[in-house]
């Protein structure tokens, strides 16, 4: 027993010392590793499977064999071999059980393809029976030496089949998705009913009251059904006309709106001929056009968030909204326009 041991030894240290081994090379060592594998002691099968897991390359049967081996061989094989291919390692994954898999699943170069395939088998659906029954019946042609270089070709041919089946299921789930999501985007954003509703006008008037940029964002953005980033571009013009055009496509009173504009841009107080700026602002505005703008807003906001196409909302101006908390700084102090002109 002791002199096939070491037999076994030295036809793997002879091939472990060719770096580049022919074809012919592969095959004569695949021919005769397993009789003497068969014939040698459970120590030398160990020294043999950790000698041959350092070599960069193996004929895919040896693989295939020592892989699926007893686990307490096999582990150190699977999990440091770099000469085994991603389908033999599913192949055993799939026909030798869990502890093989999760060999497998401790190596430091797992590709997605194996990392799917662990997946599969770790929630039940990747045990494949056929392939299985695949290998037995290569095994039962091939003699019990089982080396043949046809049986792991084979096997590895049907694999691909399976593995180009799966990915055409998944291309054809994808492109299920891609109509779908292009169904809703040809959709466009949801559409407005009715405008602003009681609740949702006093929120804006209360925030705005108390000066709360990000609530009086969030209540608008609910009540246009946009995106809380529309709502706060137009929050952030300025100039207030894009923040009286939204609402009065919304329908609110003149009057609500003219105390919004005032309570979040104070240079529209200014009053001039008896009327302040923002109600000259609102009245300079036809209702139409600003349900019109509103909805191109909107649209282009739907379709930006979509990833479909640029954003082109408008663009706020490159200010601050005053907030009502103490600032840190005197000099971050919001000053009403008027005042900045006079000094």
């Amino acid at each position: 027993m002791r002199k096939k041991d070491v037999v076994l030894m030295a036809t793997v240290t002879s091939f472990e010392s060719s770096k580049y081994p022919s074809k012919a090379e592969l095959k004569q060592f695949a021919e005769l590793f397993l009789p003497l594998y068969q014939a040698s002691t459970q120590e030398a099968r160990k020294q043999a499977a950790a000698a041959l897991s350092q070599c960069a390359v193996l004929p895919v049967s040896v693989c295939y064999f020592l892989g699926s081996q007893p686990i307490g061989i096999a582990a150190p094989f699977l999990t440091s071999c770099q000469a085994i291919p991603d389908d033999t390692l599913i192949a055993i994954a799939r026909t030798q059980g869990a502890d093989h898999a999760r060999a497998i699943a401790k190596r430091d170069d797992l590709s997605p393809k194996l990392v799917d395939a662990l997946a599969a088998i770790h929630n039940g659906s990747g045990v494949d029976q056929k392939s299985h029954a695949l290998w037995i019946e290569i095994d039962a042609e091939t003699g019990p030496n089982g080396i043949s270089d046809n049986t792991p070709l084979a096997a590895l041919a049907a694999e691909d089949q399976r593995e180009a089946a799966r990915r055409a299921r998944e291309e054809a789930i994808r492109e299920e998705l891609k109509d779908l999501l292009l169904h809703e985007r040809e959709a466009g954003p949801p559409p407005l009913t009715g405008g602003a509703t009681g609740l949702q006008e006093a929120l804006l008037i209360r925030f705005s009251r108390q000066r709360e940029a990000g609530f009086f964002a969030a209540t608008l953005s609910e009540t246009i059904k946009s995106s809380r980033s529309l709502a706060e571009r137009i929050l952030l013009d300025l100039s207030g006309s894009q923040l009286a055009t939204t609402l009065l496509a919304l329908g609110l009173p003149v009057s609500e709106i003219r105390e919004i504009l005032c309570n979040f841009y104070p240079h529209l107080t200014e009053a001039s001929e008896g009327r302040t700026r923002a109600h000259r602002l609102i009245l300079s505005l036809d209702i139409g056009e600003c349900a019109m703008r509103l909805a191109a807003w909107r649209r282009a906001d739907h379709y930006t968030n979509s990833g479909d196409i640029a954003d082109i909302a408008p663009e706020p101006a490159n200010v601050d909204i005053a907030q009502p908390q103490a600032p840190r700084q005197a000099a971050h102090r919001y000053v009403p326009v008027s005042s900045r002109r006079k000094a």
